[in-house]
C-alpha cells in the first residue's frame, strides 16, 4: 500500500526531507508548493516531484493526505490551520506555533476534526534515542538522577553561511534562523527524547539571552543563549542549554547510580550510545575511561548518508503518523506531545532574566518505545 505525502515550502529543509523520504518506497509525494516560483521548479526538477500552482490546488492534488509544513515558521500557524480545515492531517517543522494561544487553536482544531497534528523533530524515534530509552528501562546506569544535554552549535554568526546551499540550491535561511531563535530550532532536539522517557515537564526554571546583537545586518534576533532546568512529571532533574555561541557539543550525560550514560551526536540517528561503570580506585572516585557500547539488535530503521551539520532521516516522522493512521493506534508522535514541546521549548526561548520558575499548562504522556527498542 502506498501512502501519500504533500510537501507545502521547498526551502533548506525540503531537501532533508527529500533525501530521507526516498529511504521509504511505500511513501509517495503526491505534490509539492512553494510561493517563490523558482525555487519550486529549482527543487521539483531536482528530485523529479510534481509541482502544484496554488496552496489550494496542492491540497487538491490528494485529498486527506499527510502535509508536511515545511514553510518558514512564521508562517507555520496560518497554513496548518489551512490544512487542517481542509481535513488534511499535518506534520509540521517545528515550531507549531510562534505563540502558545496560536498553538492551543492549532491542538483544538485537530482535536475537533479528529485528525493528527504531529510536530517535529523526529529523532526521538530514531536509533540513538531508541538505545538510550532502551539502557533506561532495562537499569544500565541505576536510577538516574540528573541529565545534562547541550545543543550548542558553534559561533554560527562567524560561519561562512551565506554559502550554505542545500542539495537543490536554497540558501540557509540565516534571517529566519536568527530570528526565531537557536531554542526554537534546536531545542526539540532532545526535549523530544526526554519527554518520550519520562513524559511531561512538570516545571522549569530557564534564562536566556542574545549574546550577539548584530547578526550579519539582518536586524533584532532572538535569544542566541538558553539554559534551563528542567523538572519532570516522573524523571531525573534536566539542564538544558542551546546557543550559537559556544563551542559545538550536541552530547547528552545520563547520571545514574551506577555510571553514565552518553551520547556525543543529537543529529546522527546512529551515534554511538555509551556507558561509564563508576568505580574507585585508591580512594578516588571516577567514570571508567573504558566505555561500553549499548546496541540494539539490527536492523532498526532506514539510515541516510550524512549531508551537512546531520545524519538523520527526516522522514521518520511522517512514517510514523501515516502508518498510526493506516494500523489505526496511537501516534507515538502525538498531538498532545506536539502541544507540550511547543510549550517548553517557548518557555524556555521567552524565559529571559527575570521569569523565574514557570508551571506548563499542558500534559502529555511518554512515547511508546519503537518494536525493535522494546
Amino acid at each position: 500500500m502506498t501512502d501519500r505525502v504533500l510537501l507545502l515550502g521547498c526551502g533548506f529543509v525540503a531537501d532533508l526531507y527529500a533525501r530521507s523520504l526516498a529511504t521509504f518506497p511505500g511513501i509517495e509525494v503526491a505534490g509539492v508548493y512553494d510561493i517563490d516560483a523558482g525555487r519550486l521548479r529549482a527543487f521539483c526538477a531536482h528530485w523529479s516531484l510534481p509541482a502544484a500552482e496554488s496552496f489550494e490546488a496542492l491540497l487538491d492534488m490528494a485529498p486527506g493526505a499527510l502535509v508536511l509544513n515545511l514553510t518558514n515558521p512564521g508562517a507555520h500557524f496560518e497554513t496548518s490551520r489551512a490544512c487542517l480545515d481542509a481535513g488534511h492531517p499535518v506534520y509540521s517543522e517545528k515550531p507549531l506555533a510562534m505563540t502558545l494561544e496560536d498553538a492551543k487553536a492549532l491542538h483544538a482544531l485537530a482535536a475537533e476534526k479528529g485528525l493528527p497534528l504531529a510536530s517535529a523533530p523526529c529523532s526521538a524515534l530514531g536509533e540513538a534515542a531508541q538505545t538510550l530509552g532502551r539502557a533506561l528501562r532495562d537499569g544500565v546506569a541505576g536510577t538516574p538522577r540528573a541529565i545534562y544535554a547541550e545543543l550548542d552549535d558553534g559561533f554560527i554568526p562567524q560561519a561562512a553561511y551565506d554559502k550554505w546551499l542545500s542539495e537543490s540550491g536554497a540558501p540557509w535561511p540565516a534571517e529566519d534562523e536568527f530570528r526565531v531563535g537557536c531554542t526554537l530550532e534546536h531545542a526539540g532536539y532532545y526535549l523530544t527524547w526526554l519527554i518520550s522517557w519520562f513524559g511531561p515537564v512538570r516545571t522549569l526554571v530557564a534564562a536566556s539571552a542574545e549574546t550577539i546583537p548584530d547578526k550579519g545586518g539582518h536586524g533584532p534576533s532572538a535569544p542566541d543563549l538558553s539554559v534551563a532546568v528542567l523538572y519532570f512529571e516522573n524523571g531525573p532533574v534536566t539542564r538544558l542549554t542551546c546557543s550559537i555561541v559556544a563551542p559545538h557539543d550536541h552530547s547528552i550525560r545520563i547520571v545514574g547510580d551506577k555510571g553514565v550514560l552518553s551520547c556525543d551526536a543529537a543529529w546522527d540517528n546512529a551515534a554511538k550510545v555509551r556507558f561509564a561503570r563508576r568505580l574507585t580506585i585508591r580512594r578516588r572516585l571516577m567514570e571508567s575511561p573504558v566505555k561500553r557500547r549499548i546496541r540494539l539488535k539490527q536492523p532498526t530503521h532506514p539510515k541516510v548518508a550524512r549531508w551537512g551539520a546531520a545524519a538523520m532521516n527526516f522522514a521518520l516522522g511522517p512514517a510514523e503518523v501515516l502508518e498510526a493512521l493506516r494500523e489505526g493506534r496511537p501516534c507515538r508522535l502525538s498531538n498532545d506531545m506536539a502541544l507540550h514541546l511547543t510549550e517548553v521549548t517557548l518557555a524556555i526561548q521567552n524565559a529571559g532574566e527575570t521569569t523565574g520558575a514557570q508551571r506548563m499548562t499542558t500534559t502529555c504522556a511518554p512515547m511508546e518505545p519503537m518494536p525493535w527498542a522494546k
